[in-house]
Order: structure tokens, then sequence, then C-alpha cells
């Protein structure tokens, strides 16, 4: 009965939040077009639909994807199962070895399950004509998101500032896009947003928290928040590195066969 108090409650937030949206349409259709929707029926199922799949969205990360994540840091930070590799004194960031390893399997996972990137990498290869492969566009961006996330569990588990990793992250994305083949350059800086979407951000948010409140010395809101932006910049490198590769494996094969 709880449950569905919470669907309610959740629906009705989810209706507020998405009115504008709805009068913003509505607007632009009655007074600057002038014409009613081809098909209202349509769009009116189609915007029942929305509201009841973020509601039920919104209810199941409280329920399942944030614990979930917040367990998972629990666990593998908790002394007793990180005690074999740190007796004798507190556990140093070697000791967090299978927390770098769950985040970078999670990080891979989510995002190859990703909705937005499969839409992206199925346009990217309709658009380019076959040139980008769906799947080669799909693992090159979840290594990315894998490596970002890895990474940022470890800052977190030395306590090095953000800034620190992010800045010289960026300046080497700059140096890329001047290296890299034009045609990935808008694709690659388009996969950080997309890797990042519904299934990846709330288990990565949640480890990151529930990592910086069971890790001694680390503060949630200044160690535990960041991590999101490892997993939207990596992608960019890598699939910027992926195009690369390929054109240097083609020029290769092409004089190979001259």
């Amino acid at each position: 009965m709880n449950t569905i108090w919470e669907i309610v409650a959740t629906l009705s937030g989810t209706v507020l939040d998405v009115l504008p949206i709805a009068l913003i349409i509505v607007f632009f259709q009655f007074f600057v077009f002038r014409k009613p929707p081809p098909n209202p029926q349509k769009m009116l199922t189609g915007f029942i639909y929305v509201l009841i799949g973020l509601s039920l969205f919104l209810v199941g990360l409280e329920k399942a994807l944030f614990p979930v994540g917040r367990l998972m840091a629990a666990q593998l930070t908790d002394l007793e199962f990180i005690q074999g590799s740190a007796i004798g004194g507190a556990p140093g960031w070697r000791d967090y070895y299978w927390v770098y390893i769950f985040a970078f399997a999670i990080g891979a996972s989510t995002t190859i399950a990703e909705p937005a990137l499969m839409a992206v990498a199925i346009k990217a290869n309709e658009v380019s004509a076959g040139a980008i492969g769906v799947w080669g566009l799909r693992i090159a961006v979840a290594l990315g998101v894998a490596l970002g996330i890895a990474l940022g569990t470890w800052r977190i588990v030395v306590g090095i500032p953000v800034q620190y990793f992010i800045i010289p992250g960026y300046v080497l994305v700059v140096l890329q896009t001047w290296v890299a083949p034009k045609m990935i350059v808008p694709l690659a800086y388009d996969s950080g947003g997309v890797a990042t979407s519904t299934v990846t951000v709330p288990l990565v948010a949640a480890l990151g928290l529930g990592l910086a409140e069971n890790v001694p010395g680390r503060d949630p809101l200044i160690d535990g928040f960041g991590l999101i932006a490892f997993a939207c910049l990596f992608p960019i490198m890598t699939v910027m590195a992926y195009a690369q590769a390929s054109t240097w494996v083609n020029r290769i094969s092409r004089s190979k066969q001259k």
C-alpha cells in the first residue's frame, strides 16, 4: 500500500514537472503554427505513457538502483572484506582493488545497455553509410565510461581533488580534436552525454556517494560527487581514439594492397 501511494505522489510530481513542456508545445502548435497537431489522440496517449514511465522509473531509482549502488560500495569497502590485504594497519588505496574492478565492470555493462547510446549508434551508422559501426561505437563509449569510473573511484579512495583530473583530461580532448578525423569529432563530444543517461547515472551517483561515505576521511559532498564527470569525459577520448585507430588501420591495409 505504501508503494502505491509513493507511485501516486511521484506521478503527481512528474505531472507538475512535465506540464511546462506540454504548455510550450501547445503554445507553439496553436499560437505560432496556428493549426492543430496531426495526431492529437496519439500524442495524448504518448504523453500519458511518458508520465507513467517517468513515474515508475523514479520510484525504481529510489527502491532499487540507488540502494544497490550504495550497498555495493558499502560491501566492497567493508574492513572485514578487505582485511586480508590490509592486515596490521589501515587499508591503503591498493586494498580497494575490488572497488576499481567493480566500477570498471558496472561502467561498461550499464553503458552497453544504455538506450540513448543504442539510438545514437544506430543513427550514426545510418548517416555515415556504415562507416561508423554500431558495436564499434558502443564498445568505444563503454570502454571510456569504464575507465573513467574506475579512475574516479580511485580518486575518491586517495582523496585527490577532481579538478586535477578533469582539467588535464579536457586539455587532452582539445589536443585530440585537432588530429582526430573531422567526421567523428561531433559524435565523440556527444558520446559523453548519451553515455550518462537513465541507466548509468543512478548507479554511478550512488556508487560515488556510497564510496565516499564508507572510505575513512572522505566527505560525501566533496568527494562523492564528480564521478559522473569522469563518465562524461573519457568516452570523448576513447571514441576519437577509436576513429584514429580505425583510420590508421585502413591506411595500412590500403598501402599493403598497393
